[in-house]
Order: structure tokens, then sequence, then C-alpha cells
């Protein structure tokens, strides 16, 4: 526990205040920034920056011509520095009553100036961790020069108090039966789909993707004729390239991307969708090749229900018959039922494109029927979807006829 000080007592709403280590170090260790308070000449300054715990001290990042540097040389910076993670807005009854929940870390003490070179590159290394684990030896270090360009205070844990909120509504007793809504909104801060940097050709490492369900991992799934691999927005500029055809574009939904810049804005939506649990979406590369033909997608993966639709298949026309589509086909159906123990999987595809339902047909589902006015066409118009369907039950002949189709025989009719 953190000894009360005269700083550090609560003048109001002291059932709020706690004084405890762990708590605290808990919230300074998910905070990503704070705001550092100090005074120069007798003027307050409030500045927001990095900050990571080490033990018993607080690191707070600069610059070597910042004012809290510069006034920390000789005996150092009195400082209070605050952390705040919101995890709510609470609504009541009363517009007086409204409040929000959160968790709130106030540290006051006088910050040193880290001068020692090896505890400065100790204390960057851990901010990069904090960043991302894992990252620090996935990207290149400071120089010398970056170094000394760089400041580091370091706060001492000494005076600490947290202060926090995690309750509903506090309505007066004499509001409980007004006509409005009250409860909690509850907040998070979570991460969005990663966009690299231009002439980024690295794939987006592992710490930065968020632990999925296996069911919406688009796992790398290789076969002889084309590898599926987790569509990535490096891919906007051969994909615009590949699928620039009026043909492959004739009964999608999606308006046809009039370039890189759309094509990249249609996977950062897929993207967002796999982030949001709705979608698994890969890129088609020609295994012989390694050019990206086309995409592919898991559509609606349910694994209480343990149904998925497999859509979202655009493949250049120049790949067209070639067994690729068969062969992609056949490894989603693989680790659908095979990896992930679905018992159904279905398909949809508009009732005018006859190639795309003997195609389906062509894999071993059944038709089940149509779906009337479900799907919004480009042009704002609604069409009717055939509806496929393909049971666990009946993927072992289905199997067995898909890889008899991709026998190199058979393989230029697929």
């Amino acid at each position: 526990m953190y000894p009360r000080t005269e700083r550090t007592t609560a003048t109001r709403m002291r059932d709020r205040m706690s004084y405890d280590e762990a708590a605290a170090h808990a919230v300074l260790d998910e905070a990503y920034h704070c705001a550092l308070g100090f005074t120069v000449d007798g003027e307050p300054r409030v500045l927001p920056t990095l900050h990571v715990r080490i033990g018993d001290t607080l690191y707070l990042h600069g610059s070597t011509g910042s004012r809290p540097l510069l006034a920390a040389r000789g005996d150092g910076l009195p400082v209070c520095v605050a952390v705040t993670l919101l995890d709510g807005l609470v609504y009541a009854r009363s517009q007086f009553n409204h409040s929000a929940n959160y968790r709130s870390v106030v540290v006051h003490g006088t910050a040193r100036p880290v001068t020692d070179e090896r505890e400065k590159a100790e204390v960057l290394t851990a901010l990069v961790e904090k960043v991302a684990a894992g990252r620090s030896t996935d990207s290149r270090p400071p120089s010398r020069r970056e170094l000394a360009e760089t400041a580091v205070l370091a706060l001492p844990l000494r005076e600490v108090s947290v202060r926090a909120r995690a309750a509903g509504a506090n309505d007066d007793p004499a509001d409980l039966d007004l006509p409005y809504w009250a409860g909690v909104l509850p907040l998070r801060l979570t991460a969005g789909v990663p966009e690299p940097a231009a002439g980024v050709a690295a794939p987006v490492p592992a710490y930065l993707r968020p632990a999925r369900s296996a069911w919406l991992e688009p796992v790398v799934l290789r076969g002889e004729h084309v590898v599926l691999e987790p569509l990535d927005l490096s891919h906007a500029e051969e994909l615009y390239a590949t699928l620039d055809d009026p043909e492959v574009w004739r009964y999608v939904g999606s308006p046809r991307p009039r370039n890189a810049a759309e094509t990249a804005g249609q996977i950062r939506a897929a993207l967002d969708a796999n982030l949001r649990g709705v979608r698994t979406p890969w890129v088609q590369r020609c295994a012989a090749t390694g050019a990206a033909v086309g995409t592919t997608s898991y559509y609606q993966p349910d694994p209480d229900l343990r149904t998925l639709e497999i859509g979202f298949t655009q493949l250049g026309r120049a790949w067209w018959r070639t067994g690729i589509n068969t062969e992609a086909k056949l490894l989603l159906l693989t680790r659908a039922f095979e990896e992930l123990d679905a018992i159904r999987v279905t398909w949809q595809t508009s009732t005018l494109n006859e190639r795309s339902q003997r195609a389906i047909e062509r894999l071993g589902a059944t038709r089940e029927g149509t779906l009337r006015s479900n799907r919004r066409r480009a042009d704002g118009t609604w069409r009717d979807s055939a509806l496929y369907s393909m049971l666990a039950t009946e993927w072992p002949n289905a199997q067995v006829t898909l890889r008899e189709r991709l026998r190199p025989a058979a393989s230029v009719a697929s």
C-alpha cells in the first residue's frame, strides 16, 4: 500500500479512493499516455506524453530540448502525473447525476532526467515493448544520435493515489419513476485494422493481429494450383490490375473500383468486417507464378451453430477454368469440415449468374431455393440469390469428386 499524504488524501468521494500498489500498477501499465503537470517560471504547464512503468519507477518520454527536461536539471522537477482510463458513460434519469466509470492514477514527486545510457536504452526498449510485445526485436534500435535527442524522466512511485468508479446510474429516489432511459454505455480502446506505410511489403506482424477465433483466422492454405493467404492492404494495386474487368464485376454487389485506392478501401472494409467477426478474407495467389489473382472469404462464420458461407469470391478472367477456383474451394471446404468441424457450408449467388451457379453445383452443393431481394446491387437495386449448401455428411463424397477434377487430365475442364 502507498502511504497517504496531504496531497493524496481525498477531500470528497473517499469511497472511490485507493492506495493499492497492484491497482495503481495495473492502470499505469494498461494506459498508453499520461498528462505531465509542472510549473515553469511560476506558470502551470500540462503536457501529454508516453510513459512506461518499470518496477517502482514511472518513466516519461520527451525531447532533450523540452521544458520539463531543461527544468529538471539540477535538483529535479516537481511534477504531478495523471493517467485515466475511461470505462463507460453513465446515463441517469436526471442530467445532474450523469457520470462516468473510470480508473485513474495520480502520482506526485520529483522527476529526474535519466542520464545513464544503459538505463535510457532499457527504458526505451520497455516503451517499445509496451506498444507491442515483440516489437523491439522487429524494428531498428535507436542510433546514438537518436538516443542523444531523446529525453527520459524518472519519477519514483511513492506518492500515489487511485480513484475509480465502476457502477450504474445513481438516480435520486424521486427520479426513479421518470420515463427516461438510464444505464451505462461501456467504452473500450480497441485496435483497428493495421494500415501499412507506403512501400511496405512485409506482412502485418502477428503481435498486431488480435487474438481471434479459429473461424476468423485466415490461415495460409496451400495447394498445387493456388495459395490462399490473409488479405492485406498491400495487395491493393495487384488486385486492382487483376480484377479490372467488367465481366469480373458483372454480378458483384459492390461497385467496381476505379483505381487501386478504391480497391484498398474495399480491402479495408473486409479487414474491418473481420474485426467485427463477420468475414474471414483471403487473397488467392497462383501457386505457379505467385501472382495475386483474386479473393475469397468465409462469411458470417458461426462457431456455435458450426456454419459458415463461402463468398466474396472474385477471380481474374485469365484464371477462369484453370483449376484455381476448384482447388480454392477444396481448401476452404477441407478447413471448414475437417479443421473447424463445421456441419454446414453455404453459398449465395445471383439467380442471373448462370456461370457461378454451375460452378457451385460442380462442387457438389445442393440448391435449397431462392432468397428474394436479399442483396443490394451496386446500382441500388435488389437481387434474388440462389442459395446452395453442403453438409458435413456430404463432404466425403464431394471431396473425392473435387480431387478427381483436379487430376492433371481433368484440371483443364475444372
